[in-house]
Formats: C-alpha cells, structure tokens, sequence
C-alpha cells in the first residue's frame, strides 16, 4: 500500500507517487470495470486521479466526456469518495477535433471557463483540485512532432489571457490548483514569468511522456521545472505497452493482442507506433529480462524512482494490471544498472518523441 505523498510545485496538493490514469474508461473498459479498478487504487492507497474532457481514447465524438461521467457515476456511488482523492482534469487546446470546442483552433478564456464547468458537471463535483491546458494553444512540436517551425505560428490567444481565464475559475472556487500538459521548456518559463509579473496563479505541474523510449523531458524539460519549482507528471511511463514485452514477439499487428497499439489502427499512426521505438523497446525489455525483472517492473521503476517525476500516470485495463503497476513501487534499480540503461538511451535515443 502507498503510504507516501508528495506535494506538486508550490500548490497546497499533496499526492501519491502514482496517479491512476483513466484514459481507457469508456472505451476499453466499461463503466464496471471501471469501477472496480477505481476502488482497487483506493484500497491500495493511491489518492491521484487522473483524466480529460477529450477521454476515452481514442477520442471519438460519440464517447467525448464519457470517462469524467464514469468517475461522476463512481463518485456517486460512493459518497464520502471525493474527499479522499485529488482529481485532476484538463480542457483540451486548440481542437484538433470537430466536436470539442467547435473545432476552433484557439484556446480561448471562454473556452476554458466553459470547458471547465462542462467537466464539473460530468463529474458531479463542484471543485477539480488540479486543472490542466491538455496541449498549447500556440505551436509546438508535440504528440510526435520534432522540431519548432516558425512558419506555422498563427495568432492565438496569448498566455497572459489563458491565466487570467485559469484564475477567474481558482477566484470562483472551481479549482484549487492549474497545470500544464505536453508544454515545452519555454512554455514553463514563459507561464511563470507571466504569472508571477501579472499575480495570476502558478502552474504547479506539468505533464508530459516520459519512459525508456522517449526521454524528451531530459533534454532541457528537467532544468525549467527544477529551477521554476513545477512537479512533473509522467505520464505513457510504459510507451503506450511497447514497455510491456506484449508486442516483442508478434509487433503491432497482432490482431488477437488486447493493446491498444494492436487494437486502434490510429494509434499506430502516433509515435508510439514507430518501427524504431518498437526496436528499442524490444533491446530494453530483453535487457530488462537478463537482469531477473520483467519489462514491466523494470520500466515503471526506471520512472517511480527518477528524481524528476513527482508522480507518475499509469492507465490500466483490468485490476490485474493494477496491482502489477502498483506493485513495482518498491523496486529500487541498482546503479550499474542505471547506467546500462543510459547507455542503451545513447545507442537508440529518443524514438517515440
């Protein structure tokens, strides 16, 4: 059981080392398993909730909302639930989707405002503890993306005008707390600087991928949160399961895998879905193996024990999958072992950024 906490940048939220991520309620798994997962992390001792107006995914207009309405449908089942957890949600950036936000390719302060109240209600709840910018409203090489380019830059609403939106909703009572998500090192100085010139909140987190096969965050990312004292949130610390060993044998395409990456043929069209991060995760899972640990363990404990992440997201499908994440907490990955993994990193780089 988790009986530690840790508290996220320089808010007043204290959580658990693992958040549970629900990105797969409602799409993978249905309203009652949900559940049952929700209460195992519970009775387990994690107090983190993680999800998105945008959840499930894949996102699709017919399920939009449809995991903040699993956890308002747990939280009514179980009165007493909200008091216990720290809940986190996030409004969606410039859509990249018809049906959020009308398609508009913006992040707007009534947008935001909406957005929020829109989850409030999904949710049942009247406060979200940690509230999220899922992606930035201005370009960024996000979501597989590689490299800034100046030429796609077009006019959006400015971060001056973001947190003011952010700040009316903390004023209102609707949050206690904002973050970031998939934000880049100038991004983080650039909210910071804005919101402590203007006395508008402070991020307190961001979240963004980090695992064995995209460590992006290392590349300048775990400087800006240092010295700007903002947690990370992890989040794909399993490489969307190429992490797993699931795919080693059979690749992407086996149709009778229960993965994600097997099951949505969009999902093997984003990073996670590259041949070379296939490739890399199959030298660090056979590396994991020979050292006496499954790929699994191995993975989560390279991130639960990174002094860079505050607390790390695991979404799962089945309780099962649970207890394995949860129970790889107390693995402790020796120095030497660090290293080689390091040095594996050098060889096949970051492939699913």
């Amino acid at each position: 059981m988790l009986d530690t906490t840790v508290t996220l940048g320089r808010s007043e939220l204290r959580v658990t080392p693992i958040c549970l991520g629900t990105m797969t309620f409602g799409e993978q798994v249905d309203e009652a398993t949900s559940h049952r997962i929700l209460d195992r992390a519970l009775e387990r001792g994690v107090n983190f909730i993680d999800t998105a107006e945008m959840y499930p995914v894949p996102p699709s207009a017919q399920r939009y909302g449809d995991t903040e309405r699993i956890l308002g449908s747990w939280f009514r089942k179980h009165p007493g639930v909200r008091q216990r957890v720290v809940l986190a949600s996030k409004v969606a950036g410039p859509s990249r989707y018809d049906w959020i936000g009308g398609g508009v390719p913006d992040l707007r302060p009534e947008r935001i405002v909406q957005a929020c109240d829109d989850s409030l209600r999904r949710l049942g709840v009247e406060c979200i503890d940690l509230y999220q910018i899922h992606w930035p409203a201005r370009h960024v090489p996000a979501f597989g993306g590689v490299y800034f380019e100046p030429g796609k830059l077009q006019p959006v609403t400015g971060i001056e005008a973001q947190l003011q939106a952010l700040d009316r909703l903390v004023r209102d009572g609707k949050v206690r707390a904002i973050g970031l998500s998939n934000e880049t090192p100038w991004g983080v100085a650039e909210f910071v600087r804005i919101a402590e010139q203007a006395g508008l909140p402070r991020i307190a987190t961001v979240q963004n991928p980090y695992c064995l096969v995209n460590r992006v965050v290392d590349n300048g990312l775990d400087e800006a949160l240092h010295h700007a004292q903002v947690s990370l949130l992890a989040y794909s610390p399993l490489g969307f399961g190429l992490l797993t060993g699931k795919y080693d044998q059979r690749g992407l395409n086996d149709v009778d895998n229960p993965g994600r990456l097997a099951q949505f043929e969009s999902m093997k069209q984003q990073r996670w879905g590259r041949i070379e991060a296939l490739q890399a995760a199959r030298h660090y899972n056979a590396f994991a193996r020979a050292n006496g640990l499954t790929p699994t363990r191995m993975a989560l404990a390279w991130c639960y024990r990174n002094w860079r992440v505050a607390s790390t997201i695991v979404g799962v499908t089945s309780v099962a999958q649970l207890d394995e994440n949860l129970d790889a907490w107390g693995t402790e990955l020796p120095p030497q072992l660090l290293r080689a993994i390091d040095d594996l990193r050098w060889t096949h780089r970051d492939p699913a950024q």
